[in-house]
C-alpha cells in the first residue's frame, strides 16, 4: 500500500471528508454528526466535564435548538462543592481529585442549572487557559482541616467559597442572554436540561449481572452511582445505533500506551504479535478480536482504567472497511493540528478500552431498552 505522507484533507471537517493522520490509514465517513468547536481543558483533570458538555451541546444541535457554548467551570465548581462534603462525611477517605464521570455533569446541571461560557468562563487568575494546580492544593488543605477538626464551621464555608471565587470567579445569580434574564436553573429549563432522566450511563463488565444497574468500581465514580451493565455485543450495538441515527456518545475509557496516539490522531488495538510494528502506523495491521473475557481481564488487572473522557461524533471506515469512531478530544487543536483536535478510535479499541459511556435513551435499540426497562 502507498504510505500517506501528507494530509490531503486537513482543511475539511465535514461529512464529505475528514482529515487524515500521518499514517497509512484512509478514512471515509459513514455518519458524521455536527459538534461544537473543540475546547481545551488545559492543565486540569476535568475531561469528564468537557466531554459531557460537548455531548450536551450536540444534543441541543440535534434537537434543533441551536449552537450553545456552555460553561464547564460552572459544573466543575458545583461538582467540587459536592465532593468536598462527600469526602468530609467519609472522614477524608473520599475522592477530592478533579476526576469524575459523565453522570456527574448531568447531575450538577439538573440540581444547580447551567450558564453560558460567556457568563462564567472560570479563569479568574493570571493564565491564558485553565490551570487548577494551585487551587487544588489549597482545596485539599482546607478539606483536610475540616476532616481533622470533625467540624464544618461557618469559616470553613467562607473559605471554600472564597477559594473558588478567587480562582474561578463569583457565581452568577442572574444573567442576561440574548436579551432575556435568566438564573442558572431557568436557563437549564429553557434548554430542556432541568430533567436529565433521558440520559443513560452504561458499562460492560462480567463481574456483575447484565441488564441491571450495577456499581462501577473506579475512583472517579466517587458518588457510587449505578450504571446499566450490558454485554459487549450490546454495548457496541448501542454505540453504533446512536451514531447511525444522529446521536452522539459521551465516552469514558483508557488511553493505553502505544495503542492511543492523539498526536497522530489514531487509536488501535493490534494483536500482541503485531504490536511493535502496528504502532508505528506505517502499515495497516488487523486489530484484535476482542471478547468479554479479554475486557474483564484487563479491567481486573488495571490495564484498562478510566483515564479520560471524550466525545464520539461520527462513524467512519478505513480503506479495508474496518470501523472507526470519530472522536472529539478536549486538548485543544495545538497537539494534532492536522486533525483539529479530533482522532479516530478503532472498533477493537472501543471494545477493549471503553469503561463507561452515556447516550440519550432513545439511541438505545428497542430490544435492549426493553431488557433494561427503559
Amino acid at each position: 500500500m502507498k504510505r500517506i505522507l501528507t494530509i490531503a484533507l486537513a482543511a475539511v471537517l465535514s461529512t464529505a471528508a475528514f482529515a487524515q493522520t500521518q499514517t497509512i490509514y484512509q478514512f471515509t465517513p459513514v455518519r458524521d454528526i455536527k459538534a461544537t468547536p473543540v475546547k481545551d481543558q488545559a492543565r486540569t483533570g476535568t475531561c469528564w466535564c468537557f466531554a459531557t458538555i460537548s455531548f450536551l451541546e450536540s444534543e441541543l444541535l440535534r434537537q434543533g435548538k441551536g449552537e450553545y457554548d456552555l460553561s464547564e467551570m460552572f459544573v466543575v465548581r458545583n461538582n467540587y462543592s459536592e465532593r468536598i462534603f462527600d469526602n468530609y462525611l467519609r472522614r477524608g477517605h473520599g475522592n477530592i481529585n478533579p476526576g469524575s464521570i459523565a453522570h456527574m455533569a448531568t447531575q450538577v446541571i439538573e440540581r444547580y442549572g447551567i450558564v453560558p461560557e460567556s457568563v462564567y468562563h472560570g479563569i479568574n487568575y493570571d493564565s491564558p487557559g485553565h490551570n487548577h494546580g494551585e487551587m487544588s492544593a489549597y482545596l485539599k488543605g482546607i478539606a483536610d482541616v475540616s476532616v481533622n477538626l470533625k467540624n464544618l464551621s461557618p469559616e470553613y464555608d467562607k473559605l471554600i467559597k472564597s477559594l473558588f471565587d478567587i480562582y474561578l470567579g463569583e457565581m452568577p445569580e442572574t444573567f442576561q442572554y440574548n436579551g432575556k434574564e435568566y438564573t442558572p436553573k431557568s436557563f437549564a429549563k429553557m434548554l430542556g436540561f432541568d430533567d436529565m432522566s433521558d440520559y443513560v450511563e452504561l458499562t460492560s463488565f462480567s463481574h456483575h449481572p447484565f441488564y441491571e444497574q450495577v456499581p462501577l468500581e473506579i475512583p472517579d465514580n466517587w458518588d457510587n452511582a449505578r450504571l446499566w451493565n450490558v454485554p459487549l455485543e450490546d454495548m457496541m450495538r448501542i454505540i453504533d445505533n446512536a451514531l447511525e441515527n444522529g446521536y452522539t456518545v459521551a465516552w469514558d475509557g483508557d488511553l493505553t500506551a502505544g495503542e492511543f496516539n492523539h498526536n497522530r490522531g489514531i487509536a488501535i488495538c493490534p494483536n500482541p504479535e503485531d504490536f511493535a510494528e502496528a504502532i508505528k502506523l506505517e502499515k495497516v495491521y488487523p486489530d484484535r478480536v476482542v471478547t468479554q473475557e479479554m475486557r474483564q481481564k484487563d479491567f481486573e488487572t488495571f490495564r484498562t482504567v478510566d483515564d479520560h473522557l471524550m466525545h464520539l461524533t461520527g462513524l467512519y471506515k478505513d480503506q479495508n472497511g474496518n470501523k472507526f469512531y470519530k472522536t472529539k478530544n478536549s486538548w485543544g487543536e495545538g497537539r494534532n493540528t492536522e486533525m483539529k483536535g479530533y482522532l479516530f478510535m478503532s472498533k477493537a479499541y472501543l471494545e477493549m478500552r471503553t469503561v463507561s459511556f452515556m447516550v440519550h435513551k432513545d439511541a438505545i435499540p428497542k430490544d435492549i431498552r426493553k431488557k433494561l426497562g427503559l
